[in-house]
């Protein structure tokens, strides 16, 4: 007598509940976990009495073309490149390439 497909075991189903779930991902993991973000930007001729007069409003000239990248460092470690990007009323670091 010959084996049909109806009296073989079932072969080809899942080993277990988890065995189609993804990993979770950082963000799922360590949502809490606290990090300094520091966005350099290079200034011409800046000193610290420049930076004593410093008021709201004021404007300071930057050592970068309006269309360069900036690094993004997270904890001091180099993560990311940024562009400057005004949005409505205030200044913005738009991501441009992940490193």
């Amino acid at each position: 007598m010959t084996e049909t497909s109806a009296t073989r075991p079932n072969t080809t189903h899942a080993a277990g509940p988890y065995a189609a779930a993804k990993p979770p991902s950082a963000e799922e993991m360590l949502p809490w976990l606290p990090c300094t973000l520091a966005l350099e930007v290079p200034l011409v001729d800046f000193t610290v009495g420049h930076l004593l007069k410093l008021q709201p409003g004021s404007l300071v000239q930057t050592g970068c073309h309006q269309s360069s990248d900036l690094p993004l460092n997270v904890n001091g470690v180099l993560m990311a490149w940024t562009e400057f990007e005004v949005v409505g009323e205030r200044l913005a670091a738009r991501i441009t390439d992940l490193v």
